[in-house]
């Protein structure tokens, strides 16, 4: 099975930038298949990681501080950033926020928590959550979009983001 997405709201066409990102993935997609492998979120961005840099995104390089993509959520004295949350990649052109998950990304609701930081970032426009086609008996990806095929379909949470991609690897 090959990489499978989804973006919402469903009238929106898919910017250029989305397109290239599942190409990022795409491209990788035999090291990372879930239905190959069991790799953790870390090793999947790795493997994605080369392509996304030629896309301009900056992306997590490892578990330090330095290593990690902070982006600001408020704003304190002399407009130093106050809180931040984390982001696995970030393309600042666009806005686009990546979250790369693995097992836990539904089985935790992790995909939940990624929203909400993502609506929290300033200069978020986009989300793009990757998760795994399959994990174990559940099929990840699938449920993931029926979330999201829900929450736009009722209307009743409208969200700060332009768009949200589900990926499925």
């Amino acid at each position: 099975m090959s990489v499978q997405w989804q973006t919402f709201p469903k009238s929106h066409a898919p910017s250029v930038i989305i397109r290239d990102t599942v190409g990022a993935f795409l491209a990788v997609h035999e090291s990372i298949s879930s239905e190959n492998n069991t790799l953790v979120s870390d090793q999947v961005l790795a493997e994605v990681r080369p392509g996304l840099v030629k896309l301009g995104y900056e992306v997590e390089a490892g578990k330090q501080r330095i290593d990690k993509i902070a982006r600001p959520v408020l704003f304190g004295p002399g407009g130093v950033p106050e809180r931040s949350f984390e982001a696995d990649a970030f393309h600042a052109e666009s806005g686009l926020v990546l979250e790369v998950e693995a097992g836990r990304g539904v089985t935790n609701y992790q995909f939940l928590k990624d929203l909400f930081q993502a609506c929290m970032m300033q200069d978020a426009e986009h989300l793009m959550i990757a998760v795994r086609t399959r994990y174990r008996a559940s099929h990840d990806y699938a449920k993931v979009v029926s979330f999201f095929d829900t929450l736009y379909a009722s209307g009743r949470l409208p969200l700060p983001l332009s768009t949200v991609t589900v990926v499925g690897y």
